[in-house]
């Protein structure tokens, strides 16, 4: 066996970029209508998950109700995604966050607390984050 294959990741890229959004979603232990829209809108829309296998959005689901209710879960989480996604997807990731925690026109503390802490973990600059940031805000704001 390679050192490739022992290193290999559990999930897909497009599996970590769903377990962010449910991630997000969760983030504020109640789990939105219009969230989960959000996320199968995403699914069904965007190229990246034009080839995605959705039986596995239940699993991947799943695995992240089970990590979040475990104490080190959330840096398990971002292990699992940090070893699925290439470096070039972090600011995909974050995106997609963004926009599932806005879909309700509101951000919370704990969905703001998972924002910061994507930042941390994908190191993803500040002014970036804040592009990100206000594309999300523009693409959800209410008249």
């Amino acid at each position: 066996m390679s050192q490739s294959d022992t290193n290999a990741s559990p999930w897909s890229p497009q599996d970590a970029l769903i377990a962010m959004m449910v991630a997000v979603s969760i983030a504020d232990q109640n789990i939105k209508t219009v969230e989960l829209l959000s996320i199968e809108r995403i699914v069904n829309h965007l190229p990246i998950f034009s080839s995605y296998d959705s039986d596995h959005l239940g699993l991947v689901s799943n695995t992240v109700f089970d990590l979040m209710e475990e104490e080190d879960g959330l840096d398990a989480l971002f292990g699992l995604v940090k070893d699925a996604l290439p470096p070039k997807l972090y600011e995909t990731a974050y995106a997609l966050c963004c926009d599932v925690a806005a879909a309700d026109g509101r951000l919370r503390e704990t969905e703001l607390r998972f924002l910061q802490e994507t930042r941390y973990e994908l190191n993803i600059d500040r002014l970036r984050t804040a592009a990100i940031e206000w594309g999300a805000r523009a693409r959800h704001m209410r008249a």
